[in-house]
């Protein structure tokens, strides 16, 4: 097993991390944001290494976008239980991280590997964005920290929200585009 897949294991074992810090350990918030960066980042590493080194797999296509799943998904579900995001929006968002991967399993099953596209990326930074600001608003408001000084917490909370907004919309917006750029791949490996 080459490095980047390596790096790319790891970021599904650091997905539990984040829940257990945010639940479990006092400013945890904090120390979930940060460790939920760190993952985050590895996302940009294991690719980079992986084209550097030209050492790109198959494996590696496929596990990559499955290890970002499972750690929005797992950061999804805190923030849900935190009270920071609504159901619906944890539902919209998995969702579509469960029809994309879908389509992927029908893809593979006909011998095609679906890359990550453009919009793809893009819904992973924003999701990565929104995530990291909703936890460290989450953090504010539960330790009341900067609650006299709105001049601190209103931008913080207004950035976590946008951010959650766009999250969203490039989530739909490219789970849409997944299934329209493979709709030949529904429709031969779908309804055989």
């Amino acid at each position: 097993m080459n490095l980047a897949n390596k790096i790319t294991i790891a970021r599904i074992f650091l997905a539990p991390l984040f829940i257990l810090i945010i639940s479990g350990v006092q400013y945890g918030e904090f120390a979930a944001a940060f460790f939920f960066i760190l993952a985050a980042s590895t996302d940009g590493l294991d690719g980079y290494i992986a084209r550097k080194k030209k050492q790109v797999t198959t494996f590696g296509k496929f596990l990559d976008p499955l290890a970002d799943k499972l750690l929005i998904t797992a950061a999804l579900f805190a923030l849900v239980g935190l009270g920071s995001i609504g159901p619906l929006v944890g539902f919209v968002i998995v969702s579509r991280e469960f029809a994309v991967t879908g389509l992927r399993v029908i893809a593979a099953g006909e011998g095609i590997v679906i890359s990550a596209s453009k919009w793809g990326k893009l819904k992973t930074v924003s999701q990565i964005v929104a995530i990291s600001a909703l936890t460290i608003d989450a953090g504010v408001k539960a330790h009341e920290l900067f609650s006299t000084t709105w001049v601190v917490r209103m931008p913080v909370e207004l950035i976590a929200q946008l951010s959650l907004v766009i999250a969203i919309l490039l989530t739909v917006f490219s789970g849409i585009d997944y299934f329209y750029k493979n709709k030949e791949v529904i429709i031969q490996g779908g309804f055989k």
